[in-house]
Formats: structure tokens, C-alpha cells, sequence
């Protein structure tokens, strides 16, 4: 009878889960981005928001809570209610915090539950022109002849770009040197002006200046070449195992009904396919992803171990 007992509430408990996925959204929903205005994840989260404010028939608001290397607005993500009216645009820095700060008030997969990846992207390998290169490879025999002499810029202490050069490094064998700025525009700035003599910068901060050659790109961290820099081969190419992708997605916080879960994939999942989508995410150097909650979910699991390997070996740390 017990058995029984249980079986009937766990069908109420589902029939509950469809219903409430068939009304929603009743009011508005928030999408939080963890940056403020202006980056690549509000970008990405402008770029959804209005086409699923069209299909919902409800306002989706982009809210920015920059702050603490995105670890406040996740917060404040998760500490919302699991009813489908908050959701978080998350990108790769999402993966590193768990090993770079100590104190999370979160669990970076205990208290979420996976949407969907929305587009993937490459980082390029760029230099200022006055350094005598042209390939990875010349730039690894440099830097080995120089240990320590080349200067890269990154976007911020245990940002995403740091951790991407360290990695660049470890496996390419050399020692370069780490100046952090505060944000992509600074650190572009000081490699232009030869300030700094490298930075791997997201492609869509590195295009605009490599079509101009105020920087040379040397490789892309993709897997494969990338339509917006056709002629700059990946760092595999040059023979080096380097791989480091520029992405976002959504997440929710965890307890949100799977049938809601399942119509923002379902709906997201045509956004990110459709044409107009791709062509404009495609001036960032970006292609559309889509795919489902498991696949965005291995994602993850995979690079919150990887940068945690690297964060260790290169001792990394946020003072």
C-alpha cells in the first residue's frame, strides 16, 4: 500500500511538472548575465531574449550582475526561486571558479540543472606585428630563447584568458610572462600599442585588429579552422594538442520542472539554428551549437576538471 502511495504522488508531482510547463511563462523571466553590459555573454543573452519574448508571449529580461568574476549574479541565480523565471547565461569562467575561489556560497553542479549550449568559438593566438613570427612554432622557439622576455596581456587575474595562455604554455613548453588587465578593451589596447607582446584574445575582440594588422593571429584554439579567419591555421596544426572554445549557454537553478527544462531547450534550440542567428553570431568568429541539457551538462563536468588541472599546476590563485 505504501508502494502504492508513493507511485500515485510521484505521478501527481509529474502531472503537476506538465501543467505548470503548459502555462508558462505567466509573467516576465530574467535572464541574469554574471558581466556587466557590453561583453559576450550580454551579447548572446540580448540575442535570445527577444525571439523567446516572441514565442513565450512574455517578456524575457536580460539583467546584468557582474561582479566577483560572475560568482555574484550565479549566486544570485541560484538563490532564486526553481520555477522557471530565472535563468543564467553562463560562459567558460563558469568552469574555473569552483577551483579558483575558495569560499562559493554555490556548487557549480549540485545547484543547477543544464539548458543548453547556445554557440561555441575559438580564442586566437595573436602578437604585436613587431615580433619577427608568423607561426606558433616560431613563437615557441622565441620563447624558449627568451624565457620569460614575452609579455601576454590578459583580461583579468584567473579570468579565461589567463588560464587559456597558462595552458598555451604548458603545452608548448615555454615561459612567458603574465600582465593582467581589467577587461578584454585594456588588454587589447596594451598588445596593439606593443605595451604587451601577446595575448590569446576571443575572437571577437582579436578579428576586427588582425583584418586591420595592428596584430598578427598565429593560430586559432579551435579544433578546426574558422570561416572569420580562413587562412589562420588551429595551434593542432603547428602539432601542439591545444584546445580551448569561447562559449555560452544557459543554465537554471536546480529543482525547475523538466518539462520547463525541456521547452526552453526545445525553443532555444531553434533560436540558435536559425539563419539570422547564425549569421550575426558569425561576425564574432562564433557557430551556433544548440543540442540538449546532457550534452551541455558533459560540457561542463569536462571543463570544471580540466581548469582545475590547470589552475593546480600553474598555481593560480585570486588574491
Amino acid at each position: 500500500m505504501k508502494s502504492m502511495h508513493l507511485f500515485v504522488a510521484a505521478a501527481l508531482c509529474a502531472a503537476g511538472g506538465v501543467a505548470q510547463s503548459q502555462n508558462y511563462p505567466t509573467k516576465s523571466v530574467r535572464i541574469i548575465v554574471p558581466f556587466p553590459p557590453g561583453g559576450g555573454s550580454d551579447y548572446i543573452a540580448r540575442l535570445i531574449a527577444p525571439p523567446l519574448t516572441k514565442v513565450f508571449g512574455q517578456q524575457f529580461i536580460v539583467d546584468n550582475r557582474g561582479g566577483a568574476g560572475s560568482t555574484l549574479g550565479t549566486e544570485v541565480a541560484f538563490k532564486s526561486p526553481a520555477d522557471g523565471y530565472t535563468l543564467l547565461l553562463i560562459s567558460g569562467s563558469f568552469t574555473t571558479s569552483p577551483s579558483l575561489y575558495k569560499n562559493l556560497k554555490y556548487d557549480a553542479l549540485n545547484d543547477m540543472v543544464p539548458v543548453i549550449q547556445t554557440e561555441d568559438g575559438p580564442y586566437v593566438i595573436t602578437v604585436h606585428p613587431s615580433l619577427p613570427i608568423k607561426t606558433v612554432k616560431q613563437l615557441v622557439a622565441l620563447a624558449k630563447a627568451k624565457p620569460g622576455q614575452i609579455n601576454y596581456a590578459s583580461t583579468g587575474q584567473g579570468g579565461i584568458t589567463h588560464l587559456a595562455t597558462e595552458l598555451f604554455a604548458m603545452r608548448t613548453g615555454i615561459k612567458i610572462t603574465h600582465i593582467p588587465y581589467k577587461g578584454t578593451g585594456p588588454a587589447v589596447i596594451d598588445t596593439i600599442s606593443g605595451q604587451t607582446q601577446m595575448m590569446v584574445a576571443a575572437a571577437a575582440a582579436a578579428v576586427p585588429h588582425v583584418k586591420a594588422k595592428r596584430l598578427v593571429a598565429l593560430a586559432v584554439s579551435f579544433p578546426k579552422r574558422v570561416s572569420a579567419l580562413p587562412d589562420v591555421p588551429t595551434v593542432m596544426e603547428s602539432g601542439y594538442k591545444y584546445q580551448v572554445n569561447n562559449w555560452h549557454g544557459v543554465i537554471a537553478p536546480r529543482g525547475v520542472p523538466k518539462p520547463i527544462i525541456d521547452r526552453l531547450n526545445a525553443e532555444i534550440n531553434k533560436i540558435v539554428k536559425a539563419p539570422d542567428f547564425a549569421a550575426r553570431i558569425a561576425n564574432e568568429g562564433l557557430e551556433p551549437t544548440g543540442g540538449t541539457p546532457e550534452e551541455f551538462l558533459t560540457l561542463i563536468k569536462r571543463e570544471i576538471a580540466e581548469w582545475a588541472e590547470v589552475i593546480k599546476q600553474a598555481k593560480i590563485t585570486i588574491n
